[in-house]
């Protein structure tokens, strides 16, 4: 029987932009894929401010209106149009953001009893305690209909406080999330009459991508009733999962890099070698150890997935700072797990990279065209259990998120999309290339992994981030 939660809530403030005329943003193929998918949970870790929690929410209040005034869609809500055929009858629909100033939510919550020690113990699964640092854990971005688009909990705890954010995962990918909260942190750092370091940010870019090159128009859905089509979790409840996060280091990541590029030297695939890159050493490591941890049978087919960034990799190429969904998966071929495990670890960062460099403007528009043509709605409900899939990414800059009184001491996330052979990126905390790989796994699966030689050389031990910078 799972214990109560420490966490109480405490107070729950709305929080609104100023007023502008409304609008409307439609979805994109992108935004509309992920209406079945969680809210995004993604929170820091911070020492104590020098002042008290409430000052503190009222700070971050404060910063977050100013934010809101240049990302305004992020207060608003989606809205579905239902369309009509002649004899008037239902048969299609088109979402938007209606931007209206709704606002977004910011909750205090107190977590009596709980250090840092708790959140951050030492060489251990990450405590299923910091899944209560966030709100809103039933809900999937369909639901942003009703619910805000961002609610945020300020969570005080005995040595430090934890700040959560669950957002709505329809209205933006990860790069325009990471986005918004840094200009959030800009603006309580502004508050706190501390100096501009950085040149002036580049305003958000909310008109939606368009094949043709032109404005978005809504894309008109052949549904009459999309509420039917969500899919949610349900009874019995989700299989157990343990969740772990590793570091890599940079020289850590550097040697497996080499490794890599000696064996497809030897090989004799000198372009596989000269290509290869972190990122594919690392998720040859993850990819070959979770199948080999999963005791996959040698005839199981296996394959790697990651989220891939379209910005730069369509022609004309999308502006960076693109506010909305822009992400596809790369996927390798399927590959018989024996032989995955038999050709080594070059070979499969040579798979990846193969799979990475194939992810052009070609191949976006032809997916893009496939997912309008028939769209389906709960794909990412679903996932391979003989596969991998990478989500976020360590060029986050999840610890340039400062609100004003240092550096975040370590960054975690909620329940929200994990299952077994679920890996999500973040940066070091170190900075200078280091990793951190949050990596999920069933409970025999992650038992075994621990015990996987070749897989915990590469993982450095764990550093405690000091209290002050």
């Amino acid at each position: 029987m799972q214990s109560p939660s420490p966490v109480r809530v405490v107070s729950r403030r709305a929080v609104k932009p100023p007023p502008r005329p409304r609008e409307r943003i439609p979805l994109t193929t992108w935004d509309l894929s992920l209406l079945s998918a969680d809210y995004i949970q993604k929170g820091l870790l911070f020492a104590p401010p020098p002042f008290s929690t409430a000052h503190l929410v009222d700070h971050l209040q404060a910063a977050l209106a100013d934010a809101l005034a240049a990302y305004h869609p992020v207060a608003g809500r989606l809205a579905t149009d239902q369309h009509r055929d002649g004899a008037g009858r239902v048969v299609s629909c088109s979402v938007s953001v209606d931007c209206a100033g709704q606002g977004v939510e910011i909750l205090e919550a107190v977590a009596g009893g709980v250090s840092i020690a708790d959140v951050l113990p030492p060489d251990a699964d990450v405590p299923s305690l910091v899944r209560s640092f966030f709100p809103l854990n039933d809900a999937v971005n369909y639901d942003g209909h009703e619910r805000p688009l961002l609610v945020v909990q300020v969570t005080e705890l005995a040595d430090s406080v934890f700040v959560g954010f669950v957002y709505n995962h329809a209205l933006s990918d990860g790069t325009a999330f990471w986005d918004f909260i840094s200009a959030w942190a800009e603006a309580a750092r502004a508050r706190l009459g501390a100096p501009r370091t950085l040149p002036p940010r580049a305003a958000p870019v909310f008109e939606r991508w368009s094949p043709d090159g032109g404005a978005a128009a809504p894309v008109v859905l052949p549904y009459a009733d999309l509420s039917a089509l969500i899919a949610r979790p349900t009874l019995p409840p989700p299989p157990p999962q343990r969740e772990r996060m590793l570091h890599f280091s940079e020289e850590s990541l550097a040697a497996l890099k080499e490794r890599a590029r000696q064996e497809l030297l030897a090989a004799g695939d000198a372009a596989g070698a000269a290509a290869v890159t972190r990122f594919q050493a690392l998720s040859s490591l993850l990819w070959r150890c979770s199948v080999r941890a999963r005791r996959a049978a040698p005839d199981q087919e296996v394959v790697f997935r990651a989220s891939a960034n379209n910005r730069a990799r369509l022609r004309p190429p999308l502006p960076a700072e693109y506010f909305g969904n822009a992400i596809g998966a790369v996927s390798t071929e399927a590959v018989r797990a024996s032989e995955l495990l038999a050709r080594g670890h070059g070979w499969a960062a040579a798979a990846v990279g193969r799979a990475v460099a194939a992810h052009g403007d070609a191949g976006i528009r032809a997916r893009a065209a496939a997912w309008a043509a028939e769209p389906g709605l709960s794909a990412f409900r679903l996932f391979d259990p003989n596969g991998m899939f990478v989500s976020s990414s360590p060029r986050f800059d999840m610890y340039g998120c400062d609100f004003g009184w240092g550096k975040a001491l370590a960054a975690r996330s909620g329940k929200g999309n994990k299952y077994d052979g679920k890996v999500s990126l973040f940066p070091g905390r170190e900075g200078g290339g280091g990793i951190d790989a949050e990596v999920v796994l069933a409970p025999e699966h992650m038992a075994a992994l621990e015990l996987d030689k070749e897989f915990w050389a590469a993982v450095s031990p764990d550093v405690r981030p000091a209290r002050k910078d």
